[in-house]
């Protein structure tokens, strides 16, 4: 089963595609988004990573949480659901 996993502290140029190649790293990527203002369309520096299996998952935030990403440190945790 897909686990979903916030990725916080993104750089504010990184796309979609750059992010689900960087989680790749850790296992197979189902869907990969950075979440954009709606006005402006840029970037709010935070996105999601959807990983295909919980062991994939497991190993992506120990890979990437605290670590920099094109120079900056990145948050990575299990996504919570949004609230109602």
């Amino acid at each position: 089963m897909a686990r979903k996993l916030f990725v916080g502290g993104l750089p504010y140029r990184t796309t979609g595609d750059e992010l689900k190649d960087a989680f790749s790293q850790a296992g197979e990527v189902a869907t990969a988004s950075v979440v954009t203002d709606r006005e402006t369309g840029r970037s709010r520096g935070f996105g999601f990573v959807e990983m295909v299996n919980d062991g994939d998952a497991d190993k992506a935030i120990d890979m990437w949480n605290g670590k920099e990403f094109d120079g900056r440190t990145l948050t990575v945790s299990e996504a919570r659901p949004k609230a109602a």
